[in-house]
């Protein structure tokens, strides 16, 4: 008996170690082989029509069992074409597949997969290699309705005559055939965007654009548009450009003049060069802090209210001298030496210590706080990417996103920032370019390069 209980006890003992090893078996099988989580494929970008050409961009994953095949396709009036089928093979029967993710790049030409404009639908599909659904893999499915549109857009030119300053300013109106992700001029390598609501017809856009001072008679300017399947269209138009001869000057930098100004710009030139001689400190601020302030402004006046907020010409600091001009290529000189050169980006005009300055035209208030070499300063937003900016200020008397009108006091001249007395830098941007600000003093000007433009266009 004793040997039968024993003979038993083993036998019990052998079947739960089974179970057990039975049961860790049949975990690991429910866990690992028949997973149900799953795939994915997750498009870069979500994709709501396609044009001439288009770039697809997705990432397929499976974290457990790994990638089995990935399909893409697109249907249009009930054929299908396939764009991508990858099949990836496992690592052995009990491996799995070893691939957990796999990005994806397919460039689309309708015209060559022999696809329509109109409608259609985006079809992806990825399976793993878990053995559920009968060692099918578990299976993701997607689909993405689309338009496929491979025609660009049509720009049709409202305004003729475009006679252009270097250094200045230009307008031009113009009508889309359609909607777009975005138009503008180009000048070069700049782009100046075009924006439509100033008329009732939302395809009618008009562009501020600039020739910078340093680019002549023989730029290439044209308008480009690109519609929402990413075609572009290119259209030029009619213009000349006036080469304009700025001013070449000499600033004398004296001793006094660093002893005076350098410790208001230390927080600028940093610790590390805090014990360095004053006109090294000079240096490191007429070139880097330079750079950073106009970066700060070129930054505030990319966003620009899509509203013509101002009216007539522009006002002057009343009772003023000019001290300095636009683009006036300056030298600057140190106990008899050359030690650096800029351009000077605007107007410097003089009237008698900290005199009011007036708003030069209606806007809002984009900026007004210290800006590096401009000491303290005021941004004005006129609409449509036109901004005046005043520099130098002793006081200033506005506030962010305030509306100000033309005439209303917005701060006192003053001497702070990199300047040597009481005076108003004053400049005048489009978007990202300064402009010559004496074209927009000029009510002639005006007339004939802005408001006739406009008052032409919305009768046609």
């Amino acid at each position: 008996m004793a040997g039968k209980f024993k003979m038993s006890r083993a036998t019990y003992a052998a079947a739960i170690i089974i179970l057990c090893g039975f049961g860790v078996a049949v975990t690991w099988l429910c866990t690992t082989k028949l997973e149900r989580e799953t795939p994915r494929l997750v498009l870069k970008k979500a994709i709501h029509s396609i044009g001439a050409s288009c770039t697809l961009e997705a990432v397929a994953s499976d974290e457990k069992s790994g990638l089995k095949r990935v399909w893409i396709a697109i249907l249009q009036g009930g054929k299908e074409v396939t764009l991508f089928d990858q099949k990836f093979p496992s690592v052995g029967f009990f491996g799995g597949g070893s691939l957990r993710k796999q990005p994806v790049c397919i460039e689309i030409k309708p015209h060559e997969l022999d696809l329509k404009d109109g409608e259609a639908v985006l079809r992806t599909r990825v399976w793993d290699h878990s053995w559920w659904g009968w060692m099918s893999g578990n299976r993701f499915y997607a689909e993405h309705n689309l338009v496929i549109d491979t025609k660009a857009p049509e720009i049709d030119v409202l305004t003729r005559n475009h006679y252009l300053n270097q250094g200045g300013a230009g307008l031009i109106i113009y009508r889309i055939s359609e909607s777009v992700a975005k138009s503008g001029v180009n000048v070069g390598k700049r782009f100046f965007p075009g924006s439509s609501g100033y008329f009732a017809d939302p395809d009618i856009f008009i562009a501020f654009f600039a020739i910078p001072y340093d680019v002549g008679p023989d730029a290439q300017l044209y308008i480009t548009a690109t519609d929402l399947a990413g075609n572009t269209s290119r259209m030029g138009f009619s213009y000349h450009i006036n080469r304009k001869r700025f001013k070449k000057d000499i600033i004398n930098v004296p001793d006094a003049f660093l002893k005076r100004k350098m410790p208001e710009f230390e927080h600028f030139i940093g610790k590390e060069k805090s014990s360095a001689p004053l006109i090294d400190k000079f240096l490191t601020v007429n070139r880097d802090v330079r750079r950073l302030s106009n970066k700060t402004i070129v930054d505030t006046c990319k966003k620009s209210d899509p509203r013509l907020y101002w009216k007539g010409k522009f006002l002057r600091l009343p009772a003023s001298a000019r001290k300095a001009g636009f683009a006036d290529y300056r030298l600057y000189r140190y106990r008899g030496d050359v030690i650096d050169k800029q351009v000077h980006m605007g107007v410097d005009l003089a009237s008698t210590a900290h005199s009011a300055i007036p708003a030069a035209n209606n806007g809002r208030v984009a900026f007004c706080d210290e800006l590096g070499i401009y000491g303290k300063s005021v941004i004005i937003d006129h609409g449509f990417g036109l901004f005046s900016i005043y520099g130098h200020l002793s006081r200033i008397q506005v506030t962010r996103g305030q509306m100000v009108s033309k005439g209303d006091i917005i701060g006192f001249t003053g001497s702070t920032g990199l300047a040597g007395g009481d005076h108003l830098h004053f400049a005048m941007m489009i978007h990202n370019t300064f402009v010559n600000p004496v074209e927009w003093w000029d009510s002639n000007w005006i007339k004939h390069n802005v408001i006739d433009k406009l008052k032409v266009s919305k009768v046609s």
